[in-house]
């Protein structure tokens, strides 16, 4: 079985990628892995009966590299080529999001540690886990990690992901990090470690020399943008009519994203500023995307004070977590906010602006305070 090989083969051939021999060996193990799982018994089957237990799942593969060296990529050659029902793949965070949610309500029935049934439950749905940005930002999901995924692989469970960090750095300096150690030690032992880290920059390198602040907003602006989308996702802009959408959880609310794919995201000023939302609900989308594109920033001053507070603190959370913003706006940064209340703080959020659109700042990996 080579298809996994050979699709990336083919797309070096093409010109469509340049030959890369860390992108190669990583296609290579996943093409190995692919065959593997392909070659497990089915659940419920004769030699899955005989075996009297789960099979031992195929050892899991954790590619790391820094900004757009070609993790996701690969991720969707070894995802669309792998032939079988039970896979998933899923944003690291938003998986999380749903194992807390599924924690909770096992809490409820006061029966026990949650875990172990919790964990034989999403087995159950699942024996292919491929997760996109593996990033631990809180103390919540280091502390359950370990026990969640132990539990998770011991009934037959294989995990793929990606992240801009080697294992040892996940949750750098987090609070209490000595309970997330034996994660670290778990992805050693359970999956191969591969490094992605060529010389070519792949997703900085498809957005080119275009300026990242687009002045003024209107239709030559918007058409930019989109064309920097479809380059970023590797979506055919034939089938523009078609781009996924999503609604990211916030706890209870939903925030509808109108495009959403690989950790991309396309917002209006009025979607996210000129509702009431706070810090958390900027967190979660800094935390959820890599890269966020903004169209119909206005000009700002008294007449709309709220709006220009809650787009000082949707840049903070974006900013401290290296978020990508690609925007369209009726003004320049320095000439954005020129008259009212907060134009003189609003100085820090022009600093912020213009630094995000450097490239030292572009080459840096996405999540709270850590370089690719």
């Amino acid at each position: 079985m080579t298809e996994v090989l050979d699709a990336y083969r083919a797309l070096v051939q093409r010109g469509e990628l340049k030959p890369d021999a860390d992108q190669e060996a990583a296609a290579a193990r996943l093409d190995t892995l692919a065959a593997e799982l392909t070659a497990v018994p089915k659940r419920g089957s004769v030699l899955w009966k005989m075996l009297g237990r789960a099979p031992a799942p195929p050892k899991g593969v954790y590619l790391w590299g820094g900004v757009g060296r070609g993790k996701s990529m690969l991720m969707d050659l070894f995802f669309d080529q792998l032939p079988i029902r039970r896979k998933r793949r899923v944003h690291f965070h938003a998986f999380m999001i749903e194992v807390h949610a599924r924690l909770h309500k096992e809490r409820a029935k006061e029966s026990g540690d949650p875990i172990p049934p919790v964990a034989e439950a999403m087995v159950g749905e699942t024996r292919l886990l491929a997760f996109d940005e593996m990033v631990i930002n809180n103390s919540a999901d280091a502390m359950i990690l370990s026990r969640l995924f132990t539990a998770m692989m011991a009934h037959g469970l294989t995990v793929v992901a990606t992240s801009n960090r080697v294992p040892e750095d996940l949750y750098k300096d987090g609070l209490n990090r000595e309970h997330f150690l034996p994660f670290i030690s778990l992805i050693r032992e359970k999956m191969d470690v591969l490094s992605l880290n060529g010389p070519v920059d792949y997703r900085r390198d498809r957005l080119g020399s275009m300026e990242t602040w687009l002045v003024p907003n209107g239709p030559e602006a918007t058409a930019k943008l989109s064309d920097a989308f479809f380059r970023l996702t590797d979506y055919p802009v034939e089938d523009k009519a078609h781009v996924p959408t999503c609604d990211l959880d916030l706890g209870g609310r939903s925030l509808h994203v109108p495009k959403c794919l690989k950790g991309v995201a396309v917002f209006s000023f009025k979607r996210l500023c000129g509702e009431a939302r706070g810090a958390p609900d900027y967190l979660a989308v800094a935390r959820r995307f890599h890269t966020v594109i903004l169209v119909g920033i206005p000009k700002l001053g008294p007449d709309n004070r709220n709006e220009a507070a809650r787009f000082v603190t949707l840049i903070d959370a974006l900013y401290e977590h290296k978020v990508k913003l690609l925007a369209a706006a009726d003004a320049v940064p320095e000439q954005l906010y020129e008259r009212g209340d907060g134009a003189f703080e609003f100085e820090r959020t022009v600093s912020r602006l213009n630094e995000m659109r450097s490239d030292d700042y572009l080459a840096l990996g996405h999540g709270k305070g850590e370089p690719a």
